[in-house]
């Protein structure tokens, strides 16, 4: 019998080894919500430095976020990503709390402050945006360094729909402080007052750069991306009743259930460090670096960034503020 049977097996393990040639190793399977033309050159240095191959999974610009966190939760008993690249924070904590991630406590872990990482390691903060108010300088008489305040009317000021992505953050921030009804009541006074609510803050970039908006809320990556653009704009960040910012990190966390634990610890120590942080700040994005870095090496635009996010607001126990005010803003907009 196993005279008859050594040829077939012979012939399968070289079939097995041709296969794997023409294939490849298996894949470093990544969900990444972060803007791909940023996120693929580190994940390349990565493969690059330690020879392990990535698949990465982009989403869109409007929901990417909020969609692949979805994503994650409908293949938790079956998961296919090994690691998520967040570009934000809410959604990641909404996947500890499901019990989708699994812990990992180490060198990238121990760089980063205690207010942009989870305790027991099961998410890690890096490479922040600040949210900010964009201007556009032809708009107004004010210098370029000082926003306007939002007028009675604001026809002619943007905001990102709040279901999702950063503008979902901020909301859950003013839901945290001041309550569902002041929330709610902000809310819909300034719909009344006509503010325009665009499908990202790409979008929101866009018409206050062309002109088509005075002013609007979006993130310090897209500000830079219309001031590269030779666009006549200006920003300040958005300060609460306290004067505090708000500071949006990059999250990374390891799947559970993952197979490749190992490689998925070594990327993730890999987005972590100083390299990758002072990567992402010298990209057109100007990511905030959260951990030390060498102050010499970091733009002079971004170190302006940091002294603000020193007054950031904390955003590690925000869960049950986003989650109900999910809950309400997806009821609002079946009105």
């Amino acid at each position: 019998m196993i005279r008859r049977l050594l040829p077939l097996l012979v012939v399968a393990a070289l079939v097995g080894a041709w296969l794997f040639h023409r294939s490849g190793p298996p894949r470093l399977t990544v969900y990444c919500a972060h803007d791909s033309i940023y996120a693929e050159a580190i994940l390349r240095d990565f493969t690059r430095q330690t020879g392990i191959p990535v698949a990465a999974r982009y989403d869109t610009e409007a929901t990417k976020s909020l969609g692949l966190t979805e994503l994650l939760i409908r293949e938790k008993n079956a998961p296919r990503c090994d690691v998520f690249w967040n570009n934000e924070l809410l959604g990641t904590l909404d996947l500890q709390e499901k019990g989708i991630l699994t812990p990992y406590r180490g060198a990238g872990w121990e760089r980063i402050p205690a207010n942009f990482k989870d305790a027991d390691g099961y998410w890690v903060g890096f490479a922040a945006r600040l949210r900010v108010q964009i201007f556009n300088t032809r708009k107004t008489a004010l210098p370029a360094d000082q926003a306007p305040e939002p007028p009675r009317n604001l026809s002619r000021f943007a905001i990102a729909k709040p279901l999702y992505g950063t503008t979902l953050t901020h909301y859950a921030v003013l839901w945290q402080r001041w309550g569902r009804e002041k929330t709610i009541s902000w809310h819909r006074d300034w719909r009344a007052r006509g503010v325009r609510e665009l499908n990202g803050n790409a979008a929101v970039k866009d018409a206050v750069a062309d002109g088509a908006c005075d002013a609007g809320f979006t993130d310090t990556d897209d500000f830079f991306e219309a001031k590269d653009d030779g666009k006549p704009v200006g920003m300040r960040p958005v300060r609460l009743d306290d004067g505090a910012t708000i500071c949006i990190p990059n999250t990374v966390a390891i799947i559970r259930g993952t197979r490749r634990e190992t490689d998925a610890q070594r990327l993730v120590d890999f987005l972590l460090s100083a390299e990758t942080e002072l990567a992402l700040a010298r990209s057109k994005s100007r990511q905030i670096p959260l951990g030390p870095v060498s102050a010499d090496q970091v733009p002079a635009e971004v170190r302006e960034l940091q002294a603000w996010a020193q007054h950031a607001s904390p955003l590690t126990d925000l869960l049950p503020a986003r989650n109900e005010c999910l809950a309400w803003l997806k009821g609002e907009e079946m009105k």
